[in-house]
């Protein structure tokens, strides 16, 4: 089977009550994007990404929906120092890629996993929806690790992805742009009559 180059993202749903809240996030915005996201590329481009509290149910619930092996698809990292805080869904993935903290250092520690995250794949694209400001640090280290990616702010899901795709100026910025999953199977350049594979048994 053809390896793909895999596919980051970077999402998360803004918290106001959070220093690194950088604007509100469009919740709606950001749920239809990571669905559409797992729609066009699951059991068809390898997804990576750091586990958000808010997001790894909703990855879980549609591997389980698509009868797709979300342990050979789905890469999930997290660093310890959140280990209190990780949701159930964790114990369901069996890829779960846990970094070392840095004791007491939340930032050395999201460093450390993010660093390693986007150092073990090679990657075709990063999406980035809503989020904070870890949003611009995981931006940041792509460029740096991952340079060839192909970079989608999708300024509607608002946050800080807003933020870096005005930012970018990029000539599409997708800010009208409401159809994901039209504009991810155009952007990822997947054809929708591609078959799934890896689907459990």
């Amino acid at each position: 089977m053809k390896q793909h180059r895999a596919i980051f993202l970077s999402a998360g749903v803004p918290d106001p009550s959070e220093k690194h809240f950088m604007g509100e996030g469009d919740t709606a915005a950001i749920s239809a994007l990571v669905s559409a996201l797992l729609y066009v590329a699951l059991g068809r481009r390898p997804i990576v990404w750091g586990g958000h509290p808010a997001i790894t149910p909703m990855v879980w619930a549609y591997a389980e929906a698509l009868s797709v092996d979300y342990s050979t698809w789905v890469t999930l990292y997290q660093t310890s120092f959140f280990k209190e805080d990780f949701p159930e869904e964790n114990e369901r993935f069996k890829n779960v890629v846990v970094t070392e903290a840095v004791a007491g250092d939340r930032e050395r520690s999201l460093e450390t996993m993010r660093r390693r995250m986007l150092s073990e794949s090679t990657f075709e694209a990063a999406i980035f929806a809503g989020g904070m400001g870890g949003i611009f640090d995981e931006y940041h280290l792509v460029r740096e690790l991952a340079g060839n990616a192909k970079i989608l702010p999708i300024i509607s899901t608002g946050g800080a992805a807003a933020t870096l795709g005005r930012e970018l100026k990029a000539h599409d910025d997708f800010s009208d742009e409401l159809d994901y999953v039209a504009l991810l199977f155009d952007q990822l350049s997947i054809d929708p009559n591609e078959p799934r594979a890896g689907a459990a048994h």
